[in-house]
């Protein structure tokens, strides 16, 4: 099986875990120069970078779900709000020309994770 795992900024690893884990991602390994984050099949890897400006961050990935309605309705239950400016966000789903179901989630970090229905 072929696997991609992103390598992220994180301005405070303790923040990062904390938001993540509000999304279901458990902590599969943390020291001091690495954290990574899992949910079920997906990995998120981050290294420390804490001087970043989520403001001026170009950091992103894409995680391909077979549930996007679900993953999207957990994101909003736990308190991420539907706005455009500001971190951490979320953009609602939306079909783009290409066919593809798509939303955003812009992390504390100013990370965009594009979330994609497979």
């Amino acid at each position: 099986m072929d696997q991609s795992t992103p390598n992220l900024p994180s301005r405070d690893f303790g923040a990062t875990s904390s938001f993540y884990s509000r999304l279901g991602f458990a902590t599969g390994w943390r020291d001091d120069a690495w954290l990574i984050l899992t949910r079920g099949g997906l990995t998120l890897e981050f290294f420390p970078h804490p001087d970043l400006n989520p403001a001026e961050s170009w950091f992103s990935c894409c995680l391909r779900l077979d549930d996007l309605a679900g993953f999207y309705r957990e994101c909003v239950e736990a308190g991420l709000p539907e706005i455009g400016t500001g971190y951490p966000r979320l953009h609602c789903p939306r079909q783009d020309a290409s066919g593809l179901t798509m939303a955003a989630l812009v992390d504390l970090d100013g990370t965009l994770l594009r979330l994609i229905q497979n």
